[in-house]
């Protein structure tokens, strides 16, 4: 009785998996006629290898890193010494032994360090004329008559406006103590200008140099359907000069779940409106013909389709594997219960055919 149970559930699913062959296969060529019918021709006007345009001025958005550095960083007159400034102090009069010509640095304390025996002098908060009478007032305790020539080498701030600067979600880099100022939406040459005359708040004439040194605002992306087991969505940097090709080699080429069907998916500005791309795998890579190796634009999904033999043989395996399972369960319960009552109606097992271990000689 469980042989025929089993046997009928072996029918009921083989007709199943029938039934939903047939479904699944028309459903893939009803797919496969819309996917037809919606791929544009070739575009020949569109860029492509060996015919490639040059992208717009870039336009800084979140979350780009500028490279900002200030050429020219003198501050408004007058200027306060501050800690971190250096000075350029050349003295003479002073002992053979303790010269004092060079660079010194203004210490966080606000003190200037001319060395034994001349010690500290108080320079923060001063201006450049008065922080060298200070220290020529400083050295008569030691000489003579001294001369001193005090000069500033270098800004503190000018140390700040160096490096690489986050563009925020807000849109601003923040330049230190000179606060943020707002670039998003602008070309480089545009944030230079914007930077400069911030800056003009502070310094005279300032000067900087603006480039990018992350382009993280502006990509696109390859996506690698899964057959059913999961989609694959990978983001890489526009440079400006990637193409079909290129992109797929990001990737390490396609993988065993993916078929030679292939297109870019390109937004544009009309709602609901989407321009399609189709590659010819086949032409650009056994052929090095160049009609379909588009180059890629900012935000542009380049698609790669899933085999769909292999995504038909995991639906099916997803479909019948809980009926494997239960006619799995039901077989083993059927032997068991066939082996259980065999040994039964056998005497247990007993190979003297009686019941219990002794048995009777």
């Amino acid at each position: 009785m469980a042989n025929v149970n089993g046997l009928t559930l072996l029918r009921h699913a083989l007709l199943l998996g029938a039934l939903l062959l047939s479904g699944c296969h028309a459903t893939m060529q009803h797919h496969d006629r819309k996917l037809t019918q919606r791929l544009p021709p070739t575009y020949p006007t569109m860029p492509r290898e060996l015919s490639k345009v040059v992208l717009p001025a870039y336009t800084i958005e979140p979350p780009d890193i500028l490279q900002i550095d200030a050429l020219q960083a003198v501050p408004k007159s007058p200027y306060a010494l501050k800690s971190l400034d250096v000075l350029s102090i050349q003295a003479t009069g002073t002992l053979p032994e303790s010269p004092i010509s060079g660079v010194y640095p203004i210490e966080p304390g606000g003190n200037v360090n001319l060395g034994p025996p001349y010690g500290l002098v108080k320079v923060a908060g001063l201006t450049v004329p008065e922080a060298q009478a200070a220290i020529e007032a400083h050295l008569k305790e030691f000489l003579r008559e001294p001369l001193v020539t005090v000069a500033l080498a270098q800004l503190a701030a000018s140390q700040i406006v160096t490096g690489q600067y986050l563009v925020g979600p807000d849109g601003t880099v923040t330049l230190g103590s000179y606060g943020s100022i707002s670039v998003v939406g602008q070309t480089l040459e545009q944030a230079k200008y914007t930077i400069e005359a911030h800056l003009s708040q502070y310094l005279e004439d300032p000067e900087v140099s603006v480039s990018v040194f992350a382009f993280n605002s502006k990509s696109y992306y390859v996506v690698l359907q899964g057959a059913g087991l999961g989609d694959g969505v990978y983001r890489f940097p526009i440079t400006g000069n990637e193409t079909v090709l290129d992109a797929i080699s990001q990737i390490n080429g396609l993988n065993q779940v993916s078929s030679k069907r292939i297109w870019i998916a390109r937004p544009t500005r009309e709602l609901g409106q989407v321009q399609i791309l189709p590659v010819d795998y086949f032409a650009i890579t056994e052929q090095a013909a160049t009609h379909s190796n588009y180059q890629v634009l900012p935000g542009d999904r380049v698609f790669i389709a899933e085999d769909k033999m292999v995504a038909f043989d995991t639906q099916l395996g997803k479909l019948l594997s809980p009926f494997e399972r239960i006619m799995g369960f039901t077989l083993l319960g059927a032997q068991t219960a066939t082996r259980v009552s065999g040994k039964v109606l056998k005497g247990g097992g007993n190979p003297n055919g009686g019941y219990g271990g002794g048995g009777f000689q």
